[in-house]
């Protein structure tokens, strides 16, 4: 009966039904159930007022048959109710939040998820997660950078989730991460198959100026430059070539970073073992000039023994030049073993023990005491620095220029490139050094004089005065160039005429020497000694005052006898 009220049970459902209405929100997910197919799309009922339409498309593989009225199938509310009068309702995107959801646990996880990359993008490329979209990098395509992508495109393949922001719809992955996983359990694998000391063959994959990998078979080992050979490799191009293949021993194997030391001369004899007995200290040998620096020069002696010429012992008598004005790179050289340490592998030469000693064949040719010529190298605060044969240096102290002027005068009458003799006072080998006087090539008057005996001890002299001041008169001996100074006490014998104003500058009087010292190179003559020496002799000759003669008449009675004699 149509008019009839609805039954309690009736109102009941419909209550129910409107409940569950109310329960469906616009963008979730419900389960629908087909209850027609129109042409090419299917008519779902989602429990809502009204039904909805989705295209067949969606349903993918199940067009055609597949899909038939009451499957219950999952789908996504885009809107309750349209201007049609109908719910919008989207397959696709209710597999796009079932991918959602799956994705976040294995984001949680730390899994590893599958997907095609299907389109390229500004900086990257899109991946399709089953159904959600994610961006790819370029970055994170590959461990190395890769130009074609094409062979990678629409394969199922592992990516790992690096992001993922369901506010934004952003999910962010990499292929590079999966990647570098696999090889490094690959690595973790063959490291552990490998042990140091272990002779194996690779290839070589990659040259440096330091050296090379080679490829061990999924892991890479670096060949370092100075393991290639015993010799010196300027550069590992010298021994290799890329795609070669090489034998090597494993040195050194480190179990955290899976890094591996190689190296090709450890499969070599060590030409460093018994060195000492090859190579004794003092020996002549030829070598190679294998590299110049600073402060020497490597020679190669043979094939992996090498010594360093040091800077100072290149040269006798270059002292401050670089070793490349002496040496030149791949030049033959004789050398000498100066020390062989093969514990510290070093080897020691000398180029300047190959040639004579130009201080010893110095000294040989010019002992002391020979008179030699050179050119003024270099003035000094302390003296002259002479050129001499052999390409030597002799030095002049400035108190070996002049026998009585002060060297700092002296000095200053000698100009660089004068042409000088001098005289050879010392020469030490070992230090090098040549001591030479140019004041001792003249002679020494004072030694001279001395040895004559003109300036003896109590001689009388004639002298001039230069100078005079309070303290006396200074005076210079006449026909010497021996100067000297006469205090005031002994200007006189009496106190009375004890006095420097008597006296002038160019007066010549006589007096007595008092001291000739050679050592301190010093003559101190005296008018009051060569008086009261004079009254001695007139005492002597003349009488003495015990007679009755005064000390007035023996003088007079001396001086006429002395005018009397001349």
């Amino acid at each position: 009966m149509s008019n009839a009220s609805p039954t309690r049970e009736d109102f009941a459902s419909l209550l129910e039904a409107s409940f569950h209405e109310q329960d469906v929100a616009e963008g979730t997910v419900v389960k629908g159930t087909v209850v027609a197919i129109e042409k090419d799309m299917a008519v779902i009922d989602a429990g809502l007022k009204v039904e909805g339409r989705v295209a067949l498309k969606e349903f993918g593989g199940r067009i055609g048959g597949d899909l038939k009225v009451g499957d219950t199938v999952e789908v996504y509310v885009e809107r309750i109710e349209n201007a049609l009068g109908e719910a919008v309702l989207s397959r696709d995107k209710a597999r796009r939040e079932e991918s959602w959801v799956k994705l976040e646990e294995k984001f949680n996880r730390n899994e590893k998820v599958e997907g095609q990359i299907f389109n390229q993008v500004k900086g990257g490329f899109t991946v399709d997660l089953d159904g959600a979209v994610a961006f790819l990098p370029r970055s994170q395509v590959d461990i190395r950078p890769i130009r074609d992508v094409t062979p990678l495109m629409n394969t199922p393949q592992p990516f790992q989730i690096l992001k993922m922001d369901k506010r934004r719809g952003n999910i962010v992955v990499s292929r590079r991460t999966v990647l570098e996983e696999s090889r490094a359990e690959q690595r973790s694998e063959i490291v552990q198959n490998l042990e140091e000391g272990q002779t194996v063959e690779g290839v070589v994959k990659n040259i440096t100026d330091y050296g090379a990998f080679v490829d061990l078979g999924g892991i890479d080992g670096l060949l370092h430059v100075t393991d290639m050979a015993w010799r010196r490799v300027n550069h590992p191009t010298e021994i290799l070539q890329i795609g070669q293949t090489v034998k090597v021993q494993i040195i050194r194997i480190n179990q955290e970073t899976h890094r591996i030391s190689l190296g090709m001369k450890q499969l070599e004899a060590d030409p460093w073992d018994g060195i000492g007995v090859k190579y004794p200290m003092g020996v002549k040998v030829t070598g190679r000039v294998t590299n110049i620096t600073d402060y020497g020069a490597f020679v190669e002696l043979e094939p992996g023994i090498e010594g360093l010429i040091h800077v100072s012992e290149m040269s006798w008598t270059k002292k401050n030049v670089h070793p490349g004005k002496i040496l030149s790179t791949s030049q033959e050289v004789e050398v000498v073993v100066l020390e062989v340490d093969p514990n510290k592998r070093r080897i020691s030469l000398g180029l300047k023990q190959t040639l004579a000693n130009p201080w010893e064949t110095f000294s040989e040719r010019f002992p002391t005491g020979t008179i030699v010529e050179g050119e003024v190298k270099n003035k000094t605060e302390f003296g002259l620095f002479i050129g001499l044969e052999g390409d030597v240096d002799g030095m002049v102290h400035l108190s070996d220029l002049d026998w009585n002027r002060p060297g700092e005068q002296v000095i200053e009458e000698f100009n660089k490139g004068d042409i000088v003799k001098a005289q050879v006072l010392d020469v030490d080998v070992e230090k090098e050094r040549i001591s030479l006087g140019i004041k001792q090539v003249g002679g020494d008057a004072f030694v001279e004089a001395a040895e004559a005996g003109d300036l003896r001890r109590g001689a009388v002299v004639t002298c001039e005065v230069t100078a005079v001041n309070d303290g006396g008169l200074e005076v210079k001996i006449v026909d010497t160039d021996f100067t000297s100074f006469i205090r005031r006490a002994d200007l006189a014998r009496d106190r009375d005429e004890q006095r420097p104003e008597r006296f002038q500058v160019g007066q010549k009087l006589d007096a007595r020497i008092t001291q000739f010292d050679k050592k301190a190179r010093r003559v101190g003559v005296s008018i009051k000694a060569l008086q009261i020496a004079e009254e001695k002799e007139a005492v002597a000759q003349y009488g003495s005052s015990d007679s009755g003669a005064s000390l007035g008449d023996i003088l007079a009675a001396a001086l006429k006898g002395r005018q009397d004699d001349e």
